[in-house]
């Protein structure tokens, strides 16, 4: 009995370690405001070469398509 008394401890001192990192991650998102990594830009709102390019793509096969 004491060997599965044992293993039932030494799996609780795993799991806690497992989900340490987890448990840190709801604290500092609960901490500040629902911002878990600061306060960052929106997504969808920077600019990049491969959106453009995308955006200019799909307006050029719509335009060919209207016509």
């Amino acid at each position: 009995m004491g060997g599965v008394i044992e293993l039932m401890v030494l799996m609780l001192i795993i799991a806690v370690f497992a989900f340490a990192p987890l448990g840190y991650f709801i604290y500092m998102y609960t901490m500040k405001n629902g911002e878990p990594f600061g306060d960052i830009e929106p997504h969808g709102d920077s600019e990049s070469a491969l959106l453009n390019t995308v955006a200019r793509t799909i307006e050029m096969i719509r335009h060919k398509i209207g016509k």
